[in-house]
């Protein structure tokens, strides 16, 4: 029987995206017998001289592939994916393909991959880390769930891969043995696609299995998962004081006490104050990032550096505008509770923007733990409601407005209390709805807000049900902000 990546081999390859192509760019010289699958048609007919099927006829000849390669959004009970493991045929993801790849030398020397994964901090952690890399002169890529596929950059020269893994990438990546990989937290996230919380913890531990594990302290989970990490060195960072083999701060110092040199207890690498990202959750994805960064020998200058030039990418905590003495930030990449959380707890009085879709994440324990710093809060999006019953049972003097967008909205199903209104989209067929939505959110969070607050987007949920994406609804939040300010 041919290998799955032997020339002739059938290989059927699933979603025809971005990584779809990126699978089938590196496949193709290897003389693989390659099959597309997609729902969208659209996207196969854009593919020449290659099968196309549906993913229901792929799914009925799947006997005939030796290999499965998957986008990372396919779930593991797609139809096709799940008569593929019922079959008994290898399922990759784009990431396993990657490694497998770079391992068997195809590339040249195989690069050491430098792994970061976890609910939230991920972008921000792995752009860190790669700019410690960058400063210190080697030779690193950024790529994975950041910038380009892992198999658009094998080609390029590096030594090193700074790599953001989801943990739909992870769940298809059984073989991956990075140099070191970091789990910064982990929160229910992503329920509807890995079914329990126990299996997408277990996707995240993958990053775990190499040669460095790291993971953040001060998540309960993420913490749990070292003792039976199969890495030989372990270690993790904390917002207090180091323990021997961690990093943390020390009188506002970012310190290593892991990876410092012999003969020394601890490095001081750089002052706390020169993070740009604000509140705790900056200080942890430095100490992340230089804890894999210290795992390959980065010195503490390159580090402090770093950390000094770096800026926070969009839709991070990216402030858009003052007006009136209210800061308007646009934290759209909070996609989730636990995100969502460590955004508001970063400023003192906030008129939060949340809603979208929670994808089965409860919100309850998070607004019973950022209530103290609600001013006001703004609703959209289809599970508004679930946030405001939790407002309801856990800050019931905040005041709540729904923006609806024409719907009629249950009130007995939304939790109303007196300070609850709901203020209608303006029906203006010549404006996009997701302009109209975040005009109509603006100006409720202005109403809300006094001069000293912060009108926070950090939605908590998807945004998928309004906008195209999270980009796409902080542009919006951030336009009509602007426009309020007089600033366009």
């Amino acid at each position: 029987m041919l290998s799955p990546l032997s020339a002739g081999a059938q290989v059927l390859v699933t979603g025809v995206g971005v990584t779809g192509r990126a699978v089938v760019s590196a496949l193709a010289p290897l003389g693989v017998d390659l099959t597309l699958c997609d729902d969208d048609a659209a996207a196969l007919d854009s593919y020449t001289g290659v099968t196309t099927l549906s993913p229901s006829v792929a799914a009925a000849q799947i006997a005939d592939y030796a290999l499965v390669v998957t986008s990372p959004g396919f779930a593991p009970d797609t139809p096709v994916l799940a008569a593929a493991a019922r079959a008994g045929v290898p399922i990759w993801g784009d990431v396993e393909l990657a490694w497998r790849m770079d391992a068997a030398g195809r590339y040249g020397p195989p690069r050491r991959w430098l792994v970061v994964t976890g609910t939230n901090g991920k972008t921000t952690t792995t752009s860190m880390l790669h700019a410690m890399l960058s400063t210190a002169g080697l030779r690193a890529q950024l790529c994975g769930n950041i910038g380009s596929p892992v198999l658009d950059v094998l080609g390029e020269p590096a030594e090193l891969l700074a790599v953001e893994l989801s943990s739909f990438q992870l769940h298809w990546a059984p073989s991956l043995r990075p140099q070191a990989g970091v789990v910064l937290n982990i929160a229910e996230d992503h329920l509807d696609w890995h079914g329990s919380m126990a299996a997408y913890t277990a996707d995240k531990a993958r990053a775990l299995a190499g040669r460095v594990a790291v993971v953040g302290m001060d998540d309960e989970r993420a913490a749990a998962l070292l003792n039976t990490a199969p890495a030989p060195v372990k270690t993790g960072f904390r917002l207090g004081e180091p323990g021997r083999g961690e990093l943390g701060v020390v009188d506002g110092m970012l310190v290593d006490r892991a990876f410092a040199p012999a003969g020394s207890d601890s490095l001081a690498l750089a002052p706390v104050s020169s993070i740009p990202v604000p509140g705790p959750v900056g200080v942890l994805d430095a100490l992340a990032a230089a804890a894999l960064a210290r795992s390959v020998d980065v010195p503490p200058a390159a580090i402090a550096e770093a950390l000094a030039s770096f800026q926070v990418g969009r839709h991070r905590a990216e402030l858009v505008v003052v007006s009136d003495g209210v800061s308007f930030v646009d934290d759209s990449k909070a996609t989730n509770p636990h995100a969502a959380e460590a955004s508001v707890l970063a400023y003192p009085r906030v008129v939060w923007v949340a809603g979208g879709l929670l994808k089965g994440a409860s919100i309850d324990a998070t607004v019973a733990r950022i209530a103290g710093h609600l001013a006001g809060a703004v609703l959209i999006g289809r599970d508004r409601g679930e946030v405001a019953k939790a407002l309801s049972r856990h800050a019931p003097d905040v005041p709540v407005v729904h923006v609806v967008t024409g719907e009629d909205i249950d009130m007995g199903d939304t939790a109303v209390s007196p300070v609850t209104r709901v203020t209608p989209v303006a029906d203006e067929s010549d404006k996009p709805l997701s302009s109209r939505v975040m005009t109509a959110v603006v100006a409720a969070a202005r109403d809300l807000a006094r001069p000293g607050d912060t009108v926070l987007l950090a939605p908590a949920g998807a945004s998928f049900d309004q906008f195209s994406g999270y980009g796409a609804r902080g542009d919006a939040f951030a336009a009509a902000a602007r426009a309020a300010a007089g600033s366009v």
